[in-house]
């Protein structure tokens, strides 16, 4: 499905893949709230995992997990893509790291802090978003 997106959309998409996860939040926060269905979701499903992202970078565990839960379950009617993006991806990242959060539980929380520096942490990457080539 294409959409087409403002500019402040692509910014957020670009912060977001920058580790930039507050000032995407702030970006995409602002269109979320004046934009209509289907984009509300949408937006907020990414600003999200945004800001579970920012949370997890904080060590803030719990956080995290509820706000990684809540922008995947958002995202899934998108799927396999949206307005250019490649949400299926996006999900399926996002999904990996929620388990391996779960799994660790908050008192290993430190231990995916390398992930920000762009190191693995048990075969995990942060999440990005990938934008899908236009044809």
């Amino acid at each position: 499905m294409t959409e087409e997106m403002p500019i402040e959309f692509w910014q957020g998409i670009e912060q977001f893949n920058s580790q930039d996860f507050y000032a995407c939040h702030d970006t995409l926060e602002a269109l979320w709230m004046e934009s209509g269905e289907p984009k509300k979701k949408f937006y907020q499903g990414i600003l999200q995992i945004a800001v579970a992202l920012y949370h997890l970078g904080n060590e803030n565990w719990r956080g995290a997990a509820i706000l990684l839960g809540e922008g995947i379950n958002k995202l899934s009617y998108y799927q396999p893509s949206y307005a250019g993006i490649a949400v299926e991806d996006l999900l399926r990242e996002s999904a990996k790291l929620l388990s391996a959060l779960q799994q660790a539980g908050p008192a290993k929380v430190a231990e995916f802090l390398p992930l920000f520096a762009g190191t693995e942490v048990a075969g995990l990457q942060l999440p990005h978003i990938i934008k899908l080539e236009q044809t």
